[in-house]
């Protein structure tokens, strides 16, 4: 492996490609720990000091950002924005016709999705930034922080730091693009992962500090044997053979090749976690907007569905992971397309007749291979809070959830595309 990355460096276009990575990475970094104008940094950082903010209801927007969000950063609000517009966007072409022949017209149509994402992603980005920045201005984005974290409560401060964290996530979506043009792997992916990374050996020092280092070791070990599993599953496929028949078109022969559909364990990838994520920081959210009220129902969602350490919590958690596993695989994978499209290119799986029964087929097959797909989801999604009750730690435990599969993911991702274009120049690559 390090001939592998010897020999990639060694290549003078590939060497240009991965220098340019890591520099937008550096850039990318650099504005995550630049401050916004008029954030007061030595009461962020006095408050942030206090290990109870690590805990509030923004974590799963804070991981993305590298812990740049509760910094009040130029770059605060990090990816999010634009992985909750890709995601509208998939579900709406499902949704709506004019999306949906847009996607079939090829690179032209995809160009057109595109730019709708982009200016989704800055509307989320206009509304995110003004939730935060309000909740900043208020005192309420840091919990027992009594300091001001705004060196003024001006409207003139408040919307220039509106203005300034969502360029900030125009910039990011730019420095993606500009890597998956002319740098090596997906762009956001590889921002995503960089983000994520960068609160990894914090993580792993504050379970170090708070448990000893034994505990220390014994995490690290486990950490190990988790990514080892990930790599498996995330690996793992089904594959279902595909024969094509021989036809003659005009005075050529066409077909009667033999191929397959690969059906991934985790087809969904991390989609269902971000969601039942997303719907679980809902009620911390209600309960933090309403820390007065004695209304028996803010009691009872701080009681249960506020701390990932309640039964309830876990178990809810775990239900909505699964279910949102086999809702995303339903629309992004439709056994009646695959099945017409095989009809009509004169493929067929072997012993299945073409049509209906191929899609009854299809559809059978996906269903009983989702189901071991989502449980994975669900359990590497519960580590953290498993995590949280055993030894204190908190909800951005660093071997497991998002963390764990953005990483394993992304890095396998990256890895196959330095091995194909190794390959391409007669190398070994990264996978022998």
């Amino acid at each position: 492996m390090l001939s592998a990355f010897a020999n990639a460096f060694r290549t003078p276009d590939l060497r240009r490609k991965l220098l340019f990575v890591l520099m937008i990475i550096v850039i990318f970094r650099a504005g995550s720990q630049i401050p916004a104008p008029g954030v007061n940094v030595a009461n962020v950082q006095a408050c942030l000091s206090d290990a109870a903010n690590n805990d509030g209801v923004y974590n799963l927007i804070n991981l993305f950002s590298g812990g740049a969000l509760l910094q009040l950063t130029v770059f605060a609000l990090g990816i999010m924005p634009y992985i909750t517009a890709s995601i509208i966007l998939q579900l709406l072409v499902v949704v709506i016709p004019r999306l949906e022949a847009l996607k079939k017209e090829g690179q032209g149509g995809q160009a057109k999705i595109t730019q709708y994402t982009r200016y989704l992603t800055l509307g989320l980005a206009l509304l995110q930034a003004t939730g935060i920045v309000a909740l900043a201005r208020s005192g309420n984005l840091l919990q027992n922080c009594p300091q001001d974290l705004l060196h003024s409560n001006t409207l003139s401060t408040f919307v220039t730091m509106v203005i300034t964290m969502t360029a900030g996530t125009a910039v990011i979506m730019w420095l993606g693009e500009l890597i998956t043009d002319r740098g090596v792997g997906n762009g956001m992916s590889i921002l995503i992962f960089t983000q994520v990374v960068a609160t990894f050996p914090s993580g792993l020092w504050a379970v170090g500090r708070q448990n000893g280092w034994w505990v220390f070791g014994i995490v690290l070990a486990v950490g190990l044997v988790i990514v080892a599993a990930v790599i498996f599953i995330e690996q793992a496929q089904r594959r279902i053979p595909v024969q094509y028949a021989r036809r003659m078109v005009g005075r050529k022969m066409f077909g009667g090749s033999s191929t397959y559909i690969p059906l991934k364990v985790n087809q969904a990838g991390i989609i269902p976690v971000i969601f039942a994520s997303s719907l679980l920081y809902l009620p911390g959210m209600a309960v933090q907007f309403n820390q007065t009220s004695t209304n028996p129902v803010i009691d009872f969602l701080n009681t249960y569905l506020v701390n990932g350490d309640h039964p309830l919590y876990m178990a809810l958690y775990f239900g909505l992971i699964i279910f949102f596993t086999y809702f995303y695989v339903s629309i992004t994978f439709n056994p009646a397309e695959v099945a017409d499209n095989m009809k009509k290119y004169g493929g067929f799986i072997p012993g299945i007749r073409a049509g209906k029964p191929t899609e009854d087929y299809l559809s059978y097959v996906l269903s009983r291979i989702t189901f071991p797909g989502a449980l994975y989801l669900g359990l590497i999604a519960l580590i953290p809070l498993i995590a949280l009750v055993l030894i204190g730690a908190n909800q951005n435990f660093p071997f497991g959830g998002t963390s764990i599969l953005i990483m394993v993911g992304v890095a396998l991702d990256t890895v196959k595309q330095i091995e194909s274009q190794l390959q391409q120049r007669n190398y070994e690559g990264f996978l022998r």
